[in-house]
């Protein structure tokens, strides 16, 4: 089995035509047939079903598919790192983060580098999925993200709980706190699901806990954008982590809320090659 038969059969599923892979990669069609059907017949097993009208992958070849898709990132990640290697960049490391984890960020890097002087840290923040597979390929070394971890090939190390505050108008406001209970009329505005699963699932398991389902708002796509909203007459309220009280704009007020929420906040490394100063990272980022 060759890496070049692997990124041929890859192309072909992602395109389910010989002729479009054909030109994504370049070369002649009949050269991708031929390396596909002898990897198929290295394998022993039937990766697509052909007709003269289209191109479907098999159970064998869905599966394959993603064994296939982590050997070529794994190989590009070797040769990133081998490349880093020849221009001297050893001491990169990649960490993918979260919004709202600034204070932590500082004071864990900068106990980071008093352990690690030489080395250049790097900072990426995608949604968690991504997050996940970008630490399980390699391409990042750790990944801060809150919410339950349970994925094949990674280990979670929890290292804090994170606090929620509602904001909200302030007319909703009767005391210090606000009780979920008394929100159920007014609309629940979050960012998207996949960008953020742990707020979407820790909001909507309290609210069930309190007898009711949130009425669902437009999605926020900017934090900003909704506090303009919000303030300018479009009731709802939101979640935000952290634990703020000093509200944004006189017509909203930010604050805790009962029962109190909290999140998981984890370190995430890969369970096959976990960097060698984990310790210092779970010291330095608790």
């Amino acid at each position: 089995m060759e890496l070049r038969q692997l990124r041929y059969f890859v192309t072909v599923a992602e395109e389910l035509h010989f002729g479009k892979a054909a030109e994504r990669l370049a070369i002649v069609q009949p050269a991708v047939s031929q390396q596909v059907a002898r990897l198929e017949r290295e394998l022993g097993l039937r990766l697509f079903d052909r007709s003269s009208r289209r191109v479907t992958l098999t159970g064998d070849g869905v599966r394959m598919l993603r064994e296939a898709r982590a050997v070529l990132a794994a190989a590009d990640h070797a040769g990133t790192v081998a490349a880093e290697l020849a221009a001297g960049q050893a001491g990169v490391f990649r960490i993918g983060t979260s919004p709202g984890l600034r204070d932590r960020l500082e004071r864990g890097l900068a106990t980071l580098r008093s352990a690690s002087p030489g080395i250049e840290i790097q900072l990426t923040s995608r949604p968690p999925a991504q997050q996940l597979d970008a630490v399980r390929t390699g391409e990042l070394d750790v990944a801060f993200v809150r919410g339950p971890v349970s994925s094949r090939g990674l280990r979670a190390v929890p290292l804090w709980e994170e606090p929620l505050s509602v904001l909200l108008p302030s007319t909703h406001r009767t005391d210090d706190q606000v009780k979920l209970v008394d929100l159920t009329a007014l609309p629940l505005r979050l960012p998207a699901r996949t960008d953020d699963p742990a707020l979407h699932d820790a909001i909507h398991q309290a609210c069930r806990t309190a007898g009711f389902e949130p009425l669902p708002g437009r999605p926020i796509d900017s934090f900003e954008d909704a506090v303009v909203e919000m303030t300018n007459g479009t009731p709802a309220w939101t979640v935000v982590y952290g634990t703020a009280c000093e509200s944004p704009e006189d017509a909203l007020w930010m604050g805790p809320v009962t029962p109190a929420l909290t999140v998981p906040g984890h370190l995430v490394v890969s369970a096959d090659r976990p960097p060698t100063c984990l310790d210092t990272l779970i010291n330095a980022f608790s």
